[in-house]
């Protein structure tokens, strides 16, 4: 299982959310996404743990806690949806009645 970390203040490091899930078990891994036009991070993470009792703790711990002056938004991250291609079908939108009389 993995944890989602959200609503993070855009100063944070994988350092400091190691050192504070740290406090619930033994941290495995800590992925911050950045954006990549700007290299900025982008307000959530997620974090590994090397049991699921310790991401159990951790959750039911941090959840809405306030950390660096944010109120943290903290679960069982879902797993990631696959990306629609842009090449044909789905996705766009933009259909309905064409009135081709203007």
């Amino acid at each position: 299982m993995s944890i989602y970390v959200g609503n993070l203040a855009y100063s944070i490091t994988q350092e400091n959310l190691t050192e504070v899930f740290a406090d619930y078990g033994k941290v495995k891994r800590v992925h911050v996404p950045t954006d990549r036009e700007t290299g900025r991070m982008r307000g959530f993470a997620f974090v590994e743990m090397e049991t699921p009792e310790e991401e159990a703790a951790a959750i039911e711990e941090l959840n809405g806690a306030e950390w660096m002056g944010r109120e943290l938004k903290v679960n069982e991250a879902r797993p990631r949806e696959p990306r629609s291609s842009f090449s044909g079908g789905g996705g766009g939108g933009g259909g309905g009645r064409r009135n081709d009389r203007f």
